[in-house]
């Protein structure tokens, strides 16, 4: 039967929205509670929704009873102090799992390539119904940062860098396409994501704001697009050599986050 999937992302796997334009209290995602929950980087995260309504970030599977990533429980000491983040989060009508602040340290583009990886999104999801994919909506205004996107993790021939200033929207279905961001500066960045379940309320918000799934990458110097790739390379062997020693094998990067 198959899952069923927005085909706005169905041929690069991303789409990126008409930018969000209104101004949003900075105190809603810096006076809520964070956890200490590792992905791409230094991170922490501050959820609004998840599989109890508890302030935690694992993937509903791993509760009793698991199930996939969907019907999310909004954390109420959380969302009475982001009601506008919970709103955009809710504002497409599509069913919401999983929905939280990341923290992002500043990093390197090298960083970065080195933290590429899969989202879990899709475990215990039953055919026929909605592939869930997540929304982004940089909150921070990191004019010289970027989201990376590659089909293959290692291929840069196959990278598109996404502009992350304030109000920036994407959705991505971050389990088909490896992800991170370049985060540059002093501050950390902040970003709402939200896991939303492919359909009909989600296809109608895409076209909303004018979902287009090619955009022109971010510039960055081909020396700085060289070095990152080859510390990839020297990062990926390096682990590789350490869990051979150790006789074990590299697995696929799949991040629960």
């Amino acid at each position: 039967m198959g899952y069923i999937k927005s085909a706005a992302l169905e041929e690069t796997g991303y789409v990126v929205l008409d930018p969000y334009g209104k101004e949003i209290d900075p105190k809603e995602w810096l006076d809520i509670e964070y956890v200490d929950w590792k992905s791409s980087g230094d991170t922490r995260f501050a959820p609004l929704a998840s599989a109890k309504g508890e302030i935690e970030c694992n993937g509903f599977w791993n509760h009793k009873p698991p199930r996939t990533d969907k019907d999310g429980v909004w954390i109420d000491a959380q969302t009475e102090l982001a009601p506008t983040l919970t709103a955009r989060a809710q504002e497409p009508g599509a069913n919401v799992g999983r929905c939280r602040i990341i923290e992002l340290q500043p990093n390197t583009y090298a960083d970065c390539l080195y933290n590429l990886h899969q989202d879990d999104n899709n475990r215990l999801n039953p055919d026929g119904t909605g592939w869930v994919v997540r929304g982004f909506f940089n909150l921070t205004d990191d004019k010289d940062s970027f989201f990376v996107l590659r089909e293959n993790r290692t291929d840069p021939s196959q990278e598109t860098r996404i502009a992350l200033p304030a109000g920036a929207q994407l959705i991505i279905d971050t389990q088909r396409l490896w992800h991170a961001a370049t985060h540059y500066g002093d501050e950390p960045r902040y970003c709402l994501i939200t896991s939303w379940e492919s359909g009909p309320e989600l296809d109608a918000y895409i076209a909303k704001y004018n979902g287009v799934n090619k955009v022109d990458s971010v510039e960055v110097d081909q020396e700085v697009l060289d070095q990152g790739q080859a510390e990839q390379t020297r990062r990926l062997a390096a682990r590789a050599a350490a869990l051979a020693a150790r006789g074990q094998k590299e697995v696929t990067m799949m991040s629960e986050a």
